[in-house]
């Protein structure tokens, strides 16, 4: 005798409704738990930095530019617990500049890295749009300024200029937008022949609102992965130029020319040069974890798996 199936019965609330890009990014980045863990660590060393003034008088009791000569080359120890991580060639804590030094590294990564991805995007979205001559003068600008090496340049401008943190911050800012207009020029020139671009132009839309309210969202996501990736490019070069003496200038702490100083009396307190080191190397690592994970999160031909 014949079965009859049964259809099958749906829970509600048990299937998933289908979304948008945001929702599906959301759905994937929570089970990516790599980028989740890069994630916190960079808020922990964000939010560490942010209280250095609090956890410098309150937990270690000792200010980023109190010496103590008769400590000089201490070795980590919890007594007292500004020692920590030990003591410079002066006797200043190291653990209590490191949380300085901090603020200083990572307000040279994210500002710079939001002064390029401003001036990239208005760019590209410019000469992808716009195309013609006003795109063939900046390309030709971009194939110039790329011509020549920025590390060359940013230390000519280091070593003429003597830049403060902020002018530092801004110059590196605008010579390291040149990646990403490139990107949102190639994405601009494949937008502006699509359906909603030529309804848009049809009813009169002006090129400024079909720029920045049509072709900036669809661009948008993965622009943040680039961003990602450069805030750890810029904190990298920012260390390069302190460690060859042409950056932030002492007594000003980054990490950077943390760990140039270290490095000159590395056989007699070689501690002194893991701390800036690691710090540099975990931050680094979990923007570049971060910007892979966003990267495969907001990628749209990735199916949401279920």
């Amino acid at each position: 005798m014949a079965t009859i199936a049964r259809p099958a019965v749906v829970v509600p609330g048990s299937e998933r409704k289908s979304a948008g890009l945001w929702q599906n990014a959301w759905y994937r980045l929570r089970r990516d738990r790599l980028t989740l863990i890069a994630f916190a660590i960079l808020f922990v060393l964000i939010v560490a930095s942010l209280a250095a003034p609090l956890l410098a008088e309150h937990v270690f009791q000792f200010r980023f530019e109190q010496q103590d000569l008769l400590k000089g080359y201490g070795r980590p120890t919890l007594d007292p617990p500004a020692y920590l991580l030990g003591s410079d060639e002066l006797g200043r804590s190291q653990i209590v500049r490191l949380l300085y030094g901090g603020q200083v590294s990572l307000f040279v990564g994210f500002v710079g890295a939001f002064v390029n991805l401003t001036i990239g995007v208005v760019v590209g979205l410019t000469a992808g749009y716009l195309r013609g001559r006003v795109d063939d003068v900046i390309t030709w600008f971009i194939t110039t300024l790329n011509s020549i090496p920025l590390l060359f340049l940013l230390l000519i401008i280091s070593a003429v200029f003597s830049p403060s943190p902020l002018t530092l911050t801004l110059t590196i800012g605008l010579l390291f937008w040149t990646g990403i207009s490139l990107y949102v020029r190639g994405q601009t020139f494949s937008l502006r022949e699509r359906e909603f671009v030529v309804a848009a132009r049809t009813i009169g839309a002006s090129t400024t609102r079909i720029m920045f309210r049509h072709i900036l969202p669809n661009v948008l996501p993965l622009i943040f992965v680039l961003a990602a990736i450069d805030v750890g490019g810029i904190i990298l070069a920012e260390s390069a130029l302190s460690y060859l003496g042409l950056g932030i200038m002492p007594p000003t702490p980054s990490w950077g020319n943390m760990l140039s100083n270290a490095a000159t009396y590395f056989v007699r307190a070689w501690w002194l040069v893991l701390s800036p080191g690691a710090m540099i190397f975990l931050t680094v690592l979990c923007l570049y974890l971060i910007g892979d994970g966003l990267r495969d999160a907001l990628d749209p031909r990735l199916k949401t798996e279920k």
